[in-house]
C-alpha cells in the first residue's frame, strides 16, 4: 500500500548508504526498517511536480512500475515490500539484492562450463516465464539488471531488477515505443514496430551471446551503427570467441536472435531447448565439456564496466535509421505536443531522441 509521509521517511527508515543511480531521476539507498531491523533497498524516484516541468518522472509512469511490481512474487524477481510517498519522491522499498551483478560474479571465476552457465540462464528464463505468464514484458533486460541475491551461496540465486520500462501487454492493443538500452533492444524497437513479449527473448539472446564469449553481437563504434546492426541482424559466431562453444548453445542463440517475432523462440521454447533441457545423455555431456571463453569475457567485461561508469546514462542519444525517422515524423505530425520534448532515459522511458541518417 502507498503511504503518505508528509514529514519525513526518517520516522520509518534509516538510510545507511547510496547503492547506485538509476538514470537521472532515481537513486537507490540501502536502508534499515527501524521497527524490525530488516534491511531493504529504497529506490527514490523523483516526481515530476508540474505538467510544464521536464524534471522528474511522470506520476503515471511511477504508478505503472508500482502496479507491476505489486503483481510479482517469484524467487527470481526482486520483491516489492512497500511504497511510500512524500512531496518530492515516491520511494519503493525493495528486497535487498546484495550479491552484485551476475557478470561481475562470473568475471571472477577461474573457469566456467556451459553446464554451469545454463544454470544461471535457466534462472533468468524462469523469472521471465513468470513475467510473460502475466503478460508483462520487462523491456530492459541487460547484464546490469541481472543480479545475485547472495554471491556466496553454492548456486547463487538470480534476481531480475528494474521494472521502470516494464509494460503489461494488452491483447490486440497497438503498442509501439522507443526505449531500452541500444545494445540489447530488439529490431522491432529500433524500427518502431508493434511490441510484445518477444522483445525480452531477443535481449536474452544478446545476454547469452555475451556470457559465452565476452563479445557483444551487435555493438558498433557508434549507437547508430549498433542499431543498424540490430535492424539488419548483422552478427556472427567469430571463431576467435566461440571456438569452444557447443553447436547447441549457438542454436539456442540463433533461435532468440531471430528478426521475425513469430519465428523467435518463446519463453517456453527456450526452456525446452536441449541446451537448457538436454534430451539425452550425449547432449548433457556436450554441455559439461564445452567451456565459456572466460579470458575474453573478463577482458570485455572490464571494458564494459568502465564504459557504464564513465558514460552519462541521461545523455544516451538514440540514433535511428531513415525508415524509422519517417515513422516518427508521421507520429509527430499527428501528435505535435510530442515535439516539445524529444529525449531518452534508460530508467523511466523519458525519450532522448537523436534522429540521424
Amino acid at each position: 500500500s502507498k503511504q503518505e509521509c508528509n514529514d519525513s521517511l526518517n520516522n520509518i527508515l534509516k538510510a545507511t548508504h547510496l547503492c547506485c543511480d538509476f538514470g537521472q531521476f532515481a537513486i537507490v539507498k540501502r536502508c534499515i526498517e527501524k521497527s524490525t531491523g530488516n534491511k531493504y533497498a529504497a529506490k527514490f524516484i523523483k516526481k515530476r511536480l508540474t505538467r510544464a516541468s521536464r524534471r522528474g518522472v511522470k506520476k503515471e509512469e511511477i504508478a505503472r512500475e508500482v502496479d507491476i511490481l505489486q503483481q510479482l512474487q517469484h524467487p527470481n524477481i526482486v520483491a516489492l515490500h512497500d511504497v511510500y510517498e512524500n512531496r518530492t519522491d515516491v520511494v519503493l522499498i525493495l528486497e535487498l539484492v546484495s550479491g552484485g551483478e551476475l557478470f561481475d560474479f562470473l568475471a571472477q571465476k577461474e573457469s566456467l562450463s556451459e553446464e554451469e552457465a545454463t544454470q544461471f540462464i535457466k534462472q533468468v528464463l524462469d523469472g521471465v516465464q513468470y513475467l510473460h505468464s502475466k503478460k508483462i514484458a520487462h523491456f530492459d533486460l541487460k547484464p546490469e539488471n541481472i543480479m545475485l541475491l547472495d554471491r556466496d551461496a553454492t548456486l547463487p540465486r538470480i534476481k531480475i531488477i528494474d521494472f521502470g520500462l516494464a509494460h503489461k501487454i494488452q491483447d490486440g492493443a497497438d503498442f509501439k515505443n522507443i526505449f531500452g538500452t541500444p545494445e540489447f533492444v530488439a529490431p522491432e524497437i529500433v524500427n518502431y514496430e508493434q511490441l510484445g513479449l518477444e522483445a525480452d527473448m531477443w535481449s536474452i539472446g544478446v545476454i547469452t551471446y555475451i556470457l559465452l564469449s565476452g563479445a557483444s553481437p551487435f555493438l558498433g563504434d557508434t549507437k547508430q551503427e549498433t542499431l543498424a546492426n540490430i535492424s539488419g541482424v548483422n552478427y556472427e559466431f567469430d571463431e576467435e570467441f566461440f571456438s569452444s562453444t557447443s553447436e547447441l548453445a549457438k542454436n539456442f542463440i540463433r533461435g532468440l536472435l531471430e528478426k521475425e517475432t513469430r519465428k523467435r523462440l518463446t519463453i517456453q521454447d527456450a526452456l525446452n531447448h536441449p541446451w537448457i533441457k538436454p534430451l539425452n545423455p550425449r547432449q548433457a555431456l556436450v554441455k559439461r565439456l564445452s567451456v565459456v571463453n572466460l579470458e575474453n569475457f573478463k577482458r570485455q567485461y572490464a571494458r564494459r564496466r568502465w564504459k557504464v561508469k564513465c558514460s552519462p546514462v541521461t545523455n544516451l542519444d538514440y540514433c535511428l535509421n531513415e525508415d524509422c525517422i519517417k515513422k516518427i515524423a508521421h507520429v509527430l505530425l499527428y501528435n505535435p505536443f510530442l515535439f516539445t520534448f524529444v529525449g531518452f532515459n534508460s530508467c523511466h522511458s523519458e525519450l532522448w531522441l537523436c534522429a540521424t541518417t
